[in-house]
């Protein structure tokens, strides 16, 4: 049942990302929430390093550079130009890795993971379980910056 679940979670997550950010640019990424926040292009590098950091807790392989996951994780300084982080079609091709390499441990991971010890999270069910819900705060920002890039929205 948990694995059915967070297929499903992370697919509709998948999926939401990619329609809220559905003819952005880079420029429009990098649009900077007044009087403080991250940009549009922050977030789903967070997402991206996030996922990929979550792959590596339950023993699958990253994807992501070390550098790359340092750039994007949380506190970091915000992306606030071109060059000072990842193009957005680059984060882009990086989220649908995350997305085939989580389908692929989350439908060939044997039943006796879900309970198994996750240092930091209790089992990994719960620590998947929040890793969504992390996520999924960080889409429904995708939406709200997507709004102030100049867009219209996306999702109705």
């Amino acid at each position: 049942m948990i694995r059915e679940t967070l297929l499903d979670l992370f697919t509709i997550n998948h999926q939401a990302l990619h329609t809220n950010l559905k003819g952005l640019t880079d420029a429009d990424a990098l649009v900077q929430p007044k009087p403080d926040g991250n940009c549009l292009a922050w977030v789903v590098g967070h997402i991206v390093a996030s996922r990929d950091g979550a792959l590596t807790l339950v023993g699958a392989d990253s994807f992501l550079d070390p550098e790359t996951r340092k750039r994007y994780a949380r506190g970091s300084a915000p992306v606030r130009e071109a060059g000072d982080g990842k193009p957005l079609t680059a984060l882009l091709a990086d989220l649908d890795r995350s997305q085939e390499r989580l389908t692929t441990w989350l439908t060939s991971a044997p039943d006796s993971v879900w309970t198994s010890p996750l240092e930091g999270w209790g089992t990994v069910a719960k620590g998947l379980l929040f890793l969504h819900f992390h996520e999924a705060y960080h889409v429904g920002q995708t939406g709200i910056l997507r709004r102030l890039a100049g867009k219209k929205g996306a999702i109705a």
